[in-house]
């Protein structure tokens, strides 16, 4: 198993997210790695937790990524947390990015929870990605 290509694909996958035109109309722009500090958008998406397995077989070295990405809302209701976790999913869900080091093979929607949290609401979306470290 290879870690090394975890930096690459986080990178990939938050340009993703930054770059696509109905992420960033639904959040503001608001895609996060981490939260800066002072005040943030009442709406807005982080990535997070990571799980990573080896994936290695006879043709190289590869890995498989389940990652987080969460979407974050101040509202009453889920409508427009709902409407930005869709366009997440839309995004991620078998895109082809490419990685500083090595290669998507592919990606995967895997699972999401909403729930209310603090007077918001939040969805956790969980991918799936496979990678090779053979470019």
């Amino acid at each position: 198993m290879s870690y090394g290509i975890t930096a690459a694909l986080q990178a990939a996958v938050y340009g993703a997210l930054s770059g696509d035109a109905a992420v960033a109309a639904l959040s503001g722009g608001a895609v996060y790695d981490a939260l800066p500090p002072g005040p943030v958008q009442p709406l807005y998406l982080t990535l997070g937790p990571e799980n990573a397995r080896d994936a290695s077989d006879k043709t190289g070295a590869g890995a498989v990524h389940d990652f987080a990405v969460t979407v974050v809302s101040e509202a009453a209701g889920f409508a427009s947390a709902k409407a930005l976790a869709a366009a997440v999913s839309d995004a991620l869900t078998g895109a082809d990015l490419t990685l500083a080091r090595g290669r998507l093979v592919r990606m995967a929607f895997l699972r999401a929870r909403a729930r209310r949290v603090d007077g918001g609401r939040e969805i956790e979306l969980w991918f799936r990605a496979r990678v090779d470290e053979d470019a």
